[in-house]
């Protein structure tokens, strides 16, 4: 079963890079404290999902780039190129360079609907290169300008055109101090999008990032690299193939241990429907242990109850509305995605219940 990674924007672009890397680096480990009969299983179901056919005998990510400026994109299929371990399709990758600023309307309205045919296009083709589609893994940023746009319009678009598989995308949650002064009117009108057309949302907070690269790591000069690495890793094992020695993927139904307790869950949901693990006896990028949680809890209410309330602050004061309106973004738009994640506040608050 394949997964098809869609890369938008500088952020999903960098990440998406560091992810393939990770991937590769692991499946290749020497040590995988394993079998060699298990090594060899694992290696192949790695290199299915995430990498087609090899050229000269360099695998190919089964990945297609977007992005609305060319820089990020040749460097990007430079490192993987120069890494002579794995590399980009030749003809994966979609650049227009266009005017506008880094503007969330000008990705969704404009760059999206102008350029949705060759995008569209290019999903296609790597699709046409699986012997089976699992799905789809969109890499973006949340709160970022025409990136977080048009990964809204192409998830849409996957959605219409793809509707039985899997599409997980990948957000940034965007630092608490800014990094955009419209970030948490982009992010609302993202998490709004995504809620409508995506079947999973896989959250990575900036701030708990830099907090594992500086307490844990303990790197004094932290940069977006180190930030992605980290990102690249903890989503690595995430897709880590579960294979058993048997031939067969390893799943377990009940929980184990502390996860049997019935109060960590919502109250009309069993522990042994609520929590699922899977396991495998290879290791992960050489650690001889390792564990990876994805959990759907109330633990994303409070920063998401946030971001609303000031982007409703923005909204109130009219405050770069205009930025949006004059690329068909209206106010109404704005008021449905405040309806829509008001609603989902709510509804997290009251799980327990």
């Amino acid at each position: 079963m394949s997964i098809v990674t869609v890369q938008l924007g500088q952020c999903g672009n960098q990440i998406g890079f560091e992810v393939f890397d990770a991937l590769f680096s692991d499946s290749h480990c020497p040590q995988g404290l394993c079998s060699k009969r298990e090594n060899e299983a694992y290696q192949a179901s790695c290199k299915e999902r995430f990498f087609s056919e090899e050229e000269n005998g360099v695998p190919i990510a089964r990945a297609v780039l977007v992005d609305m400026e060319p820089k990020v994109i040749n460097q990007t299929l430079s490192k993987a190129a120069h890494s002579g371990r794995w590399k980009y399709g030749q003809h994966s990758c979609f650049c227009q360079k266009q005017g506008s600023g880094n503007n969330w309307a000008y990705g969704y309205s404009v760059h999206g609907p102008r350029h949705e045919e060759s995008i569209m296009n290019l999903i296609q083709k790597e699709v046409e290169k699986c012997d089976s589609l699992n799905g789809f893994f969109i890499i973006m940023s949340m709160a970022g300008g025409t990136g977080s746009g048009l990964g809204a319009f192409v998830t849409q678009n996957l959605q219409d055109q793809y509707s039985n598989s899997l599409k997980m995308n990948q957000i940034i949650w965007p630092y608490g101090t800014g990094e955009v002064i419209v970030q948490n009117y982009n992010s609302i009108l993202t998490l709004s999008h995504l809620y409508r057309s995506s079947d999973a949302l896989l959250v990575h907070e900036n701030d708990a990032v830099h907090k594992i690269c500086a307490k844990l790591m303990n790197i004094k000069q932290i940069s977006f690299r180190d930030i992605n690495q980290v990102l690249a890793h903890q989503l690595g094992s995430v897709f880590q193939p579960t294979y058993s020695g048997e031939g067969s993927f390893h799943y377990r139904r009940n929980p184990l241990g502390a996860f049997k307790d019935p109060a960590l869950y919502t109250s009309w949901l069993e522990p042994v429907h609520a929590f699922s693990v899977w396991k495998t006896q290879r290791a992960f990028s050489k650690y001889e242990k390792s564990a990876a949680l994805v959990s759907n809890s109330q633990f994303l209410v409070k920063p998401l109850d946030t971001i609303v309330g000031k982007a409703w602050n923005m909204f109130a004061s009219k405050a770069y509305i205009h930025q949006y309106t004059k690329f068909g973004i209206e106010e109404e738009d704005f008021l449905d995605s405040f309806t829509l994640l008001e609603q989902v506040i709510a509804s997290y608050c009251n799980l327990g219940f």
